[in-house]
């Protein structure tokens, strides 16, 4: 009689690999992307009341922040500071519905995980007030004058 084998069995062959689907053309790609996103836009619309008020406000502001007496950079610095508040807004919603969805019962490490996303929000505040703060600080000269509210403005005949 021989002796048994010291080796262990050899797994099984792991399974053929299947093939690649085909990508759809870039084109339609980029076309499906961007109707995913303006559907979670109108969803987040739709459902949440915060995320409709920070649109009013982000509303309000890109206009005077396009008006007020500072360089370019300035103003695409204050609109990114006002868009960074409806990032983390959509974010926010995001993982609150998500939350929701797995449990609606209480769970505290749910309320955690939903302070900290409020949390993100308020820094997104307040880093728009910092912002905003500096920017119309540094160039007060200009905008305590108000000719930019002056109308017919200089440059028209």
């Amino acid at each position: 009689m021989s002796a048994p084998d010291p080796r262990p069995p050899e797994p099984p062959a792991p399974a053929p690999i299947p093939p690649v689907p085909t990508k759809q053309p870039y084109v339609w790609h980029l076309v499906n992307s961007m109707r995913y996103s303006l559907s979670g836009f109108a969803e987040a619309f739709r459902h949440e009341q915060s995320f409709r008020e920070d649109l009013i406000f982000v509303g309000l502001m890109v206009p005077l922040a396009i008006i007020l007496p500072v360089n370019a950079v300035s103003t695409a610095v204050m609109i990114a500071s006002l868009l960074l508040i409806i990032v983390t807004e959509l974010l926010n919603s995001a993982i609150e519905w998500t939350i929701e969805d797995i449990s609606p019962a209480r769970r505290p490490l749910g309320k955690r995980v939903k302070d900290m996303a409020s949390a993100a929000v308020f820094l997104a505040f307040v880093n728009c007030l910092i912002v905003w703060a500096v920017i119309i600080f540094a160039n007060w000269e200009r905008i305590k004058t108000l000719e930019f509210v002056r109308w017919p403005p200089v440059w028209i005949p």
